[in-house]
């Protein structure tokens, strides 16, 4: 598949401006990007002599164009009960126990500041969520092999959806066929049926119920075999939308790659989730993960 089609920009153009068309009047929604690393840094949200990071272009290009303000930063100390007020929606490319300084030593968000920001969630804002949202506060499963944590999950994984465990390392790009679940979903019309980027794939555990599943990781061609063993397992959820109490909660695996990110088939994708996250638009989002993916829970062998 080639990922940067004619049509596909076409409709992301039309999407685009769709979107545009139906928020202009109104005040521009707030979003916080939280790209802080306290485990691996991604090279997409490197900052180079204080400059945007790739992603943070991306976004503001994306924003610019459909009256979403994002603000950027990696300094946790931000998640403050008045701060975290004065935005509608967080958006989340994190590593690791973000109360912790860990890589990138910027400053941690302090449990306190955790717990405001999941209450928020809770209580009506929106979450966005991609690639590495979930590979962010583990749960901590003991003995051997993948283990789904159940009750005993992180509370913030409980939000997201699903956690990160493992992705292939040879090859560590590989094609990933997505199965389009709900074309009514916004962003979702226009998916075609044989999109499958290039990218470093997550295999995940400990997912959530109450998921509405958009997008489904399909194993079946997948590299299974050395590194890649962690794709050795039925089909799984790879984009959803979930309620997390009066919030709205959409996550996406892809993203880890600058070439997806320039993918329009991606950037509709993710400004559907956008949009339905901060309210601009409706969806049924009835949980279908039992139907979608009934062998979801069922983990690769380590």
């Amino acid at each position: 598949m080639k990922l940067f089609s004619f049509t596909a920009q076409v409709v992301a153009a039309t999407l685009a401006v769709a979107f545009t068309a139906s928020s202009t009047m109104a005040a521009p929604k707030k979003v916080l990007f939280f790209s802080k690393s306290s485990g691996f840094q991604h090279d997409v949200i490197k900052k180079t002599d204080d400059q945007p990071s790739f992603v943070e272009k991306a976004l503001k290009e994306l924003g610019d164009k459909n009256n979403i303000e994002f603000t950027c930063t990696k300094d946790g100390t931000i998640f403050t009960p008045d701060k975290i007020a004065q935005f509608d929606a967080f958006f989340f490319y994190t590593t690791g126990d973000l109360t912790e300084s860990g890589t990138d030593h910027f400053p941690p968000m302090s449990k306190e500041g955790k717990a405001a920001f999941l209450d928020a969630i809770r209580n009506g804002k929106g979450f966005i969520g991609s690639h590495c949202a979930s590979d962010t506060f583990h749960s901590h499963s003991s003995g051997p092999g993948y283990q789904n944590d159940g009750d005993n999950a992180d509370d913030y994984i409980k939000m997201v959806g699903g956690e990160f465990i493992a992705h292939g390392g040879n090859p560590h790009y590989q094609p990933g066929h997505m199965i389009v679940v709900d074309k009514s979903f916004p962003g979702m019309a226009n998916v075609p049926d044989d999109f499958a980027p290039s990218e470093e794939w997550y295999s995940m555990k400990n997912f959530q119920s109450n998921l509405h599943v958009l997008l489904i990781q399909d194993t079946s061609n997948m590299v299974k075999t050395g590194s890649c063993k962690c794709y050795d397992r039925p089909n799984y959820p790879a984009t959803w939308a979930s309620a997390y109490g009066k919030g709205r909660v959409f996550y996406t695996s892809m993203g880890h790659r600058e070439e997806v990110w320039n993918d329009p088939i991606f950037q509709q994708v993710l400004l559907g989730g956008l949009n339905w996250a901060l309210g601009n638009v409706d969806a049924d989002v009835t949980p279908n993960i039992t139907t979608a993916t009934p062998q979801a829970s069922a983990l690769p062998p380590r």
